[in-house]
C-alpha cells in the first residue's frame, strides 16, 4: 500500500516538473506555443464607508424642457467605468481629523527645531541602516503629555487669543497643508516626449530637433510675510518632473459662511459650534472651498498610502467626483429623475425623501432647519446617502452652459485648476445634489449648478471617490458585505 502511495506521488511530481498536470501546460511546455504571461494579482479590498459603482450608461441632462427657468439643460449619452464613492457625505468629524492631523504635523516639526527644545526624534532623517533618506516626520513618537517649558512654546505657538473674551484658541491660519499630485495625463501626450522623433507620427513631417518645447505647471509657496502665494507658471521642458504640481491650502473651514451667506439673520450659534461641537459630528462640514475638498482629498491619500506598504502602488487616489460620475450614482440602479423610485417628494405615510426646503420659508416642514445627520434618509439603490439635499456637492469638473456637449462620451470630464492670477469666470466649478435651503426643482440629479472653487458656502460640501484598482469587483463587494455583518 505504501509503496503505491509513493508512485503516485513519484508520477504527480513528474507531471508538475514536466508543466503538465491535469491537462494545463505552463507556458514552458506549450511547444512553442504563445499562451501569454502571467501578471501580479491584486484585490483592492473595499474602502471603509465607499460602495462599488458599477460602470454603465447613463442619458445625462435633463429631456423635458425645465419649467422653473424655461431652459434646456444639455442631454447626452454617455458611459463611465466602475469607481467606490462615499456612501455618506464628508462629516465635520471626519474633516475635523484632516485638521487636526495637519495641527499635529506642524507641533512635530516645530519640537523639532532647535527654537523649540530641537528634539530630532520627531524627524526621520536616516534609514535603520543609517542611510540618509528625505526627512520626513516620525509619526510614531507620540506628543508629550506634560511638555517642558521649550515643548510649550511650541504648543502655544499654535494658538491665539480671542481679542474679545480672552478665549485660547487654534490659529487657523497657520494650518496650510502642502501636497503634490502628478498629472500622468498631461505627462502622457505625445508632445512631450524626451526624443524629438516621437513627438509626431506622422512621416511626412520632419520634426524639429531644436523645437522649444513650454509646459504649465501649478506651484506654491509662502512668502515671508506668512500669505500662501499660488502661481501657474509656465516654462520650457525640461523632463517628465515638471508635471509634478505643487499645492498649498489653508484647509480650516470658514465657519463665519453661516452668517455672511445669511445677511440680517441669527446664525451666530451655527458660525461658533457646528464644526467644533460634537452634538455636530455626523453632519455634514460645510464652509469648505473646493481647493480645500480637493486638499482632503489628497490628506486621505496620503493617511491611507502611509499604512498599505507595498500594496500601496496598486491603490487609486481619492478625488472628487467627476459631475458625470456624481449624477450617474446618484439617479440609482434604474437612472430616476430623483435618487429615490417616483417623483413625489414623500412617502406614502408622509415621510420626507430628502432634506430640502419644502414650502416657501418653511424650512422645518421635512423635519429640519438646516443640515441634518447623514444618513438619516433611506439610501438610493446604489446605497447611497443624502444625493438629494442635505448638502450641495463639489465636483472635479469646471462648469461651463454647455456642460456634457462639450465632453466625450466615455468617462466625461472637464478639469482646469485655476490659479489665482486666472480671470474669475475660469473658477466656476459645477455643484450637483442642492442642499437644506433648496426647493424640489434644485433637488433632482441632473439639475446644474456651480460656485466658485475659493468660495465657502453654509450649503455645500462634498464626498471622494476612488478609480477601481482593477475590475474584479464582485469578489470585493461580498467581503464588504461579510465585514459589515461582523
Amino acid at each position: 500500500m505504501k509503496k503505491g502511495i509513493i508512485i503516485m506521488f513519484c508520477a504527480c511530481l513528474t507531471m508538475m516538473l514536466t508543466g503538465c498536470i491535469f491537462g494545463k501546460k505552463t507556458a514552458s511546455s506549450a511547444g512553442g506555443e504563445v499562451t501569454g504571461a502571467s501578471g501580479h494579482v491584486f484585490r483592492e479590498p473595499a474602502p471603509y464607508g465607499m460602495t462599488l459603482i458599477k460602470r454603465g450608461h447613463l442619458k445625462m441632462g435633463i429631456d423635458k424642457q425645465d419649467s422653473l427657468w424655461g431652459k434646456q439643460t444639455p442631454v447626452r449619452d454617455i458611459s463611465v467605468e466602475g469607481f467606490w464613492m462615499d456612501e455618506r457625505e464628508v462629516t465635520n468629524s471626519m474633516y475635523r481629523q484632516f485638521v487636526n492631523y495637519v495641527r499635529d504635523s506642524i507641533l512635530r516639526e516645530r519640537l523639532a527645531d532647535p527654537a523649540y527644545g530641537g528634539d530630532e526624534t520627531y524627524k526621520i532623517e536616516e534609514d535603520k541602516q543609517g542611510n540618509p533618506v528625505k526627512p520626513h516626520l516620525n509619526w510614531r513618537k507620540p506628543l508629550p503629555r506634560k511638555p517642558n517649558e521649550d515643548e510649550q512654546r511650541a504648543f502655544e505657538s499654535l494658538y491665539t487669543t480671542n481679542p474679545a473674551t480672552g478665549e485660547k484658541m487654534l490659529d487657523w491660519r497657520q494650518l496650510n497643508y502642502r501636497y503634490e499630485i502628478y498629472d500622468y495625463a498631461e505627462a502622457a501626450k505625445r508632445k512631450y516626449r524626451i526624443n524629438h522623433e516621437e513627438r509626431v507620427l506622422n512621416t511626412d513631417i520632419r520634426p524639429n530637433p531644436n523645437e522649444q518645447i513650454w509646459i504649465s505647471k501649478d506651484t506654491a509657496y509662502i512668502d515671508d510675510e506668512g500669505n500662501i502665494k499660488r502661481e501657474t507658471i509656465n516654462r520650457q521642458y525640461t523632463g517628465p518632473w515638471d508635471f509634478l504640481n505643487t499645492y498649498i491650502v489653508n484647509i480650516y473651514p470658514d465657519t463665519t459662511c453661516w452668517v455672511n451667506d445669511f445677511p440680517n439673520a441669527d446664525n451666530e450659534t451655527y458660525m461658533r459650534y457646528y464644526f467644533t461641537a460634537a452634538s455636530y459630528n455626523e453632519y455634514p462640514v460645510v464652509g469648505v472651498t473646493w481647493e480645500q475638498a480637493n486638499a482632503f482629498c489628497a490628506w486621505r491619500t496620503e493617511y491611507l498610502l502611509r499604512g498599505l506598504g507595498p500594496q500601496a502602488r496598486y491603490v487609486q487616489r481619492y478625488r472628487l467626483p467627476t459631475e458625470a460620475e456624481w449624477e450617474y450614482a446618484a439617479r440609482g440602479k434604474d437612472q430616476n429623475e430623483f435618487p429615490w423610485d417616483n417623483e413625489d417628494m414623500m412617502s406614502g405615510n408622509g415621510c420626507f425623501f430628502a432634506n430640502f426646503k419644502p414650502d416657501e420659508g418653511n424650512y422645518t416642514k421635512d423635519g429640519n432647519l438646516i443640515t441634518s445627520r447623514t444618513g438619516i434618509y433611506a439610501s438610493n439603490s446604489n446605497g447611497l446617502y443624502d444625493m438629494a439635499g442635505n448638502v450641495a456637492e463639489w465636483t472635479s469638473t469646471i462648469y461651463t452652459e454647455a456642460g456634457v456637449e462639450s465632453m466625450n462620451d466615455i468617462n466625461p470630464e472637464l478639469r482646469y485648476n485655476a490659479a489665482r492670477e486666472d480671470p474669475y469666470r475660469l473658477k466656476k466649478k459645477s455643484v450637483r445634489g442642492g442642499s437644506w435651503k433648496d426647493p424640489e426643482s434644485y433637488i433632482r440629479s441632473a439639475w446644474r449648478s456651480y460656485e466658485y472653487q475659493n468660495q465657502p458656502r453654509s450649503y455645500i460640501g462634498f464626498r471622494c471617490v476612488r478609480s477601481l484598482a482593477n475590475t474584479t469587483s464582485e469578489k470585493f463587494k461580498v467581503k464588504k458585505s461579510k465585514a459589515k455583518k461582523k
